[in-house]
């Protein structure tokens, strides 16, 4: 997909799904086909018990298909989204869900330990964008991701499926996750198919140690789930200790302080921070 035509290039979410798209959208039944597989993938990854109902958030529910996939499986849900208009055939469409219109970079409306998982299809992508001057993609994504931290229940999991445009963006989000409290990682189903392949971020709030999924569609790849935990505790470390100015280290905790910031950085690499040869 080109930079061109994605979405969140358009116009912003509440802007881009208006009452015409938001029909179109539902009506699509390619799109509707998708949104159920991602849906029930996504409730694979959570791991929900099947035969103990739980209170499910849906952050992104749009018109309600992944919710009803929820539904179907005896789950109680709430979802929340920005688009008046996709809300508006959601209720329509009489999902079962509760509906909340609600600006997740804003920070999310519920009480501590409200929900038992998290699932989001397609929608936070849209954070790492500034479709406003006041906006700053790091802080949006950090309140996001703190308020879910708190909503969810001790030991819950998120599974968001998502469309990051490049390296930066998932460096970005991972990264104001870390910093909110997660620990967890990317999953990537069918990494070496460009059409197949889809990423989800599976994130655990607090409890016991819980093992990262395996991917979709590979054996044993090096792409098939990526943990930022490491990341997290060589972070931690880095912060309760002095490094030597222009040392590995340093330049390390530098680049991850800029990414926080959401700025650009090139990516880690062997080569980060070793010393090159004198020119003569």
């Amino acid at each position: 997909m080109s930079s061109g035509r994605r979405p969140e290039h358009q116009a912003p979410p509440e802007v881009f799904y208006n009452d015409d798209e938001a029909r179109k959208y539902t009506k699509n039944t390619r799109i509707m086909e998708i949104q159920e597989q991602l849906s029930y993938r996504a409730m694979e990854l959570l791991r929900l018990p099947e035969d103990d109902p739980c209170y499910i958030l849906d952050v992104g529910c749009g018109s309600g298909l992944s919710g009803e996939c929820l539904s179907e499986n005896g789950h109680f849900w709430v979802g929340v989204d920005i688009s008046k208009s996709m809300l508006d055939v959601a209720g329509e469409r009489e999902v079962e869900g509760d509906l909340i219109l609600n600006d997740i970079g804003q920070g999310l409306p519920f009480k501590p330990a409200s929900f038992d998982g998290v699932i989001s299809i397609s929608a936070i992508q849209w954070l790492c964008n500034a479709d406003k001057s006041h906006h700053n993609p790091a802080r949006r994504l950090l309140k996001f991701f703190s308020t879910l931290y708190a909503c969810l229940r001790r030991g819950g999991r998120v599974a968001m499926q998502f469309y990051p445009e490049n390296s930066e963006q998932i460096q970005l989000v991972t990264t104001q996750a870390m910093k909110a409290g997660f620990t967890g990682g990317l999953v990537v189903d069918y990494p070496n198919s460009s059409k197949a392949k889809k990423m989800f971020l599976c994130l655990f709030a607090g409890g016991a140690q819980q093992e990262l999924p395996k991917g979709l569609g590979t054996e044993e790849s090096s792409e098939a789930s990526a943990a930022f935990v490491a990341g997290r505790e060589r972070t931690k470390k880095l912060r309760n200790q002095k490094v030597l100015k222009k040392s590995k280290d340093w330049i390390i905790a530098k680049k991850e302080r800029r990414r926080r910031q959401g700025k650009e950085v090139r990516p880690d690499s062997k080569y980060t921070g070793r010393k090159r040869k004198p020119r003569f």
